[in-house]
């Protein structure tokens, strides 16, 4: 198929660090036709507000919005405030408890701000699918359901296995993929992202349209973003995310402790340079350049999304002084009593360890330094005066005991 240069481009683009593109043809009509009436596409993402804050490994999706947004294409911000109230099964060994009114608008109302760190406002439209799926009433949602068969809701590979295990399946976890699939339909979405575990959801969308006579959308699933530790997909709960409300400094460490491997991957997922400047750094790394210049300049670059640039120069600055065992310029100011106090305790009230247990086991592993030197001793008493404690490379306290 010969394609124009613009089009071309926007299927490259759409591609870039994907999983699947479906029916990657229909995708390329969809373009043409864009391309020939200079009618833009309307590209949808839904995100349920099960959180109030989130994180880069969220901003895949949202980074190819970004990317198709810039192409002169609608993108749709979808906040799922009803289908929050069901409970997205995907992935679940069991059924997932929905959350409360309270909680949704709560943290409904963080999700957009944090989104347009990344997508452009003006050019974003922002819905709730509440306003299609409230008036749907008992009598909408029971013809909604005959248009898919508990066959095909079968398929699903996490209701299959449930099924298989003997474990219980809610009916009301049916309903999950029906109401985001009618969401496409209220949208007439031409092209709906997700992760790679959304993808049975994403089709239900397809089936749904074309039983409502509409033309079916595409549908572009992003992987999962591995965490920092580079095996498991970043999540709160594992504690290996970078959240993207995270302060500065803290947010460039981070990027800069991912291994060398991870890098490039990130790059691909969570970079806006192209990939012709990206296959261009890789080379220079691989003909010897030092890897921490490429993991310096992306650090620099998602502190920079997220902040501004002169918060990523500061951070730069900042990571080099405690690499070389400095002192941030600004750091927590505690005041405590009680001395002389044990030096687990002195962490625990100064907020450098959850616990006095937790502070042993730092200091256990030579993680605990008070005026720079390492602390050794669990036994140690510090009397009255005052002292700069340092837990690991990024939190610091200047406590001062009487």
């Amino acid at each position: 198929m010969s394609l124009s240069n613009s089009v071309g481009r926007a299927l490259e683009i759409s591609l870039r660090g994907a999983d699947e593109l479906l029916p990657q043809d229909e995708w390329v009509r969809k373009l043409q036709r864009s391309e020939a009436t200079g009618t833009p596409l309307r590209i949808k993402l839904g995100l349920d507000p099960t959180a109030p804050d989130i994180h880069i490994g969220h901003t895949v999706v949202l980074n190819k919005m970004r990317q198709l947004q810039d192409l002169g294409h609608r993108v749709i911000f979808l906040i799922g405030d009803f289908t929050t109230t069901i409970g997205d099964p995907s992935g679940r060994n069991s059924t997932r408890p929905p959350l409360t009114r309270e909680q949704i608008e709560a943290n409904a109302q963080t999700y957009y701000k944090q989104a347009s760190l990344v997508l452009d406002p003006e050019k974003t439209e922002i819905r709730y699918n509440s306003e299609w799926s409230d008036p749907l009433g008992a009598r909408g949602m029971i013809q909604l359901a005959a248009k898919y068969t508990v066959a095909r809701m079968m398929e699903r590979d996490d209701f299959n296995k449930r099924f298989k295990a003997g474990q219980s399946i809610s009916v009301h976890e049916f309903l999950y993929p029906l109401m985001q699939g009618y969401d496409s339909v209220a949208l007439k979405s031409d092209l709906e992202l997700g992760g790679t575990d959304q993808k049975f959801n994403l089709l239900v969308g397809r089936h749904l349209q074309q039983e409502y006579g509409q033309e079916p959308q595409c549908i572009l699933t992003m992987p999962l973003l591995e965490g920092l530790d580079g095996v498991e997909k970043m999540s709160k709960s594992k504690n290996n995310y970078i959240g993207i409300s995270e302060d500065a400094n803290t947010m460039f460490a981070k990027v800069l402790s991912i291994s060398d491997d991870l890098m490039w991957r990130w790059y691909t997922l969570l970079s806006f340079q192209s990939l012709e400047q990206i296959a261009a750094l890789k080379a220079e790394i691989e003909g010897g350049r030092n890897p921490k210049d490429a993991k310096v300049a992306l650090a620099k670059e998602i502190t920079t999304r997220f902040h501004s640039a002169a918060a990523a120069d500061a951070a730069e600055q900042d990571f080099i002084n405690r690499s070389k065992g400095g002192v941030p310029d600004e750091i927590a100011e505690v005041s405590l009593s009680g001395a002389p106090l044990g030096i687990a305790q002195v962490l625990k009230q100064a907020n450098l360890a959850p616990s006095t247990s937790e502070g042993n086991r730092l200091i256990d592993g030579g993680g605990v330094r008070i005026d720079s030197a390492v602390v050794s001793d669990k036994a140690l008493k510090l009397p009255a005066g005052s002292y700069v404690v340092q837990v690991g490379k990024r939190k610091f306290a200047r406590v001062t005991l009487s």
